[in-house]
């Protein structure tokens, strides 16, 4: 080797470290062996046992590699190409990062569309098998303080395509402070993240199809965040499965939460698109921009909510199946505040918002249209309680826009846009303002 620069030796040495930790041996390791690369800051899962054939319980091997790594003061522990079985689950030590080759979250929707990838032709794909039945057992993989999941896909190989679904415990729990959850596809999990009991949660790029819930927010007190993510049915559409997701499923679930953030993200074929609820700890409040939910029997359904609010902009919501499909419906037990600014609601649906409580519900800067049910009576927006705000709107076909009922006790309507004549019918026995708005 030719003259090496001072200033690229180290260079040239950590880049040595970094492959000795990454290759892999094709041999487990002696324990001397496994704990000289538990100091590395990446070492290979398979030189601690792992085989990633597809039919060996890798288990033990993928927890004896974290722990090693746990107790050396963390690092990376790294999954290369492979299908790895599990017949249990995995807990992630604090500062400890459960890793596989993908860095973008990638797309396995071969079961459902001929001749594209399925979750077993590419990549770190972990088999997941245990629980099967039930949903009070362990999390398949629980995080912990500063530990993180990125790179993988979470694949239940016995779940049936065409069935009502068999239930499992959580994919992924998030406990500690600040565990992550960054480019993951959860391709089938009956139930996705369970975010509750920690602190500044950040889960980012992570695609999927959940059936039962995909993310449960609760008893956060302090910031959470939620980034690009989308669930989609990229695993199955067949009727028995897909009927069943869309009478049982909620695809984001919010309990206690002190200033969630959530940014870019969407669900396709739920009974709920996102549900806002009072848990044992308490009620949301938080920041929802550029959300959508599409084809849900409900969109977004708020039971209670913080009394300082919930902030929706951007968001897009489509309801056009079950029983009686409706955009928003915020239902008698809530007094908190709720704001949509500059939201899109179309179906063709039933009604665009159902509202009772005595909370404040305001749309500012929004579009509704295809609402009114077959007949094309029903109103877009159903008060019957609360105070409503509905100013600089857009009702672009002429149907009944806005229904007051007589408990509403404080509504504003102006500045709002009207196709055809305006009509709103007003029942209050309390204070409304009605003006300026423009028919044709």
């Amino acid at each position: 080797m030719g003259h090496v620069p001072n200033g690229n030796a180290s260079i040239v040495s950590l880049t040595l470290v970094l492959f000795a930790g990454l290759c892999p041996l094709g041999v487990t390791a002696g324990a001397e062996d496994a704990l000289s690369s538990a100091r590395a800051d990446t070492v290979d899962v398979r030189r601690f046992g792992a085989v990633g054939d597809g039919t060996t319980d890798d288990t033990a091997a993928f927890q004896k590699a974290l722990d090693a790594v746990g107790q050396a003061g963390g690092g990376t522990v790294y999954a290369p190409r492979g299908n790895y079985f599990f017949a249990g689950h995995l807990n992630v030590p604090n500062a400890v990062t459960l890793a596989g080759l993908w860095q973008s979250v990638p797309a396995h929707n071969g079961l459902r569309d001929r001749g594209l990838p399925k979750p077993t032709d590419d990549g770190t794909t972990f088999l997941v098998t245990e629980g099967a039945g039930r949903e009070d057992g362990p999390a398949f993989i629980t995080l912990n303080t500063n530990s993180t999941l990125k790179g993988i896909v979470l694949y239940y190989p016995n779940q049936e395509t065409d069935a009502e679904p068999t239930p499992y415990p959580w994919a992924i729990a998030m406990r500690g402070k600040n565990p992550a959850v960054l480019a993951v596809e959860m391709l089938n999990p009956f139930n996705g993240i369970d975010a509750t009991r920690n602190e500044r949660h950040l889960i980012r790029d992570v695609h999927g199809q959940p059936i039962r819930r995909g993310i449960l927010v609760d008893a956060i007190y302090d910031i959470g965040r939620i980034e690009n993510v989308h669930f989609n049915p990229w695993w199955s559409m067949k009727p028995k499965l897909f009927q069943w997701q869309m009478a049982n499923g909620e695809a984001f679930i919010f309990g206690r939460s002190d200033w969630q953030y959530v940014y870019n993200t969407f669900c396709f074929g739920y009974k709920v698109g996102y549900r806002f609820i009072k848990s044992d700890s308490g009620v949301c409040n938080g920041n929802f921009l550029g959300i959508g939910a599409d084809d849900c029997h409900t969109a977004l359904v708020v039971d209670q909510c913080a009394p300082y609010g919930l902030l929706i902009t951007n968001g897009e919501f489509v309801s056009f199946h079950g029983p009686d499909p409706t955009m928003i419906e915020v239902g008698k037990g809530n007094t908190g505040s709720v704001r949509f600014v500059n939201c899109a609601f179309w179906g063709p649906c039933n009604q665009i918002a159902k509202i009772a409580g005595t909370g404040t519900v305001g749309f500012g800067d929004c579009t509704f249209t295809q609402w009114g049910g077959k007949d094309g009576t029903r109103p877009a927006i159903q008060a019957q309680s609360g105070t409503l705000l509905v100013r600089g709107c857009e009702f672009r076909q002429d149907r009944p826009q806005i229904q007051l009922g007589k408990d509403v006790r404080r509504a504003v309507i102006t500045g709002n846009v009207f196709t055809g004549t305006q009509r709103i019918a007003n029942e209050s026995e309390g204070n409304v303002q009605i003006g300026l708005n423009s028919s044709e």
